[in-house]
């Protein structure tokens, strides 16, 4: 059984095509979690303002409609 990751919604599956937007999924491996985690913060930091421009994405086409 392998871990499979849809490149479009960037979630991780089982399945061979992504639940969330049926793109095929490919053969991916999640990086290795280590306690002493040095650039964690940054991945962090990163995927909040990734979340953030998310939001305000959508904020702004449900204002337009």
């Amino acid at each position: 059984m392998m871990i499979l990751f849809c490149d479009k919604c960037r979630e991780y599956t089982l399945k061979e095509k992504c639940p969330i937007c049926e793109k095929k999924t490919i053969q991916n491996k999640p990086p290795k979690f280590s306690p002493e985690d040095k650039y964690g913060k940054y991945r962090r930091m990163t995927k909040n303002d990734i979340n953030q421009e998310e939001k305000e994405t959508k904020s702004k086409k449900s204002n337009t409609s």
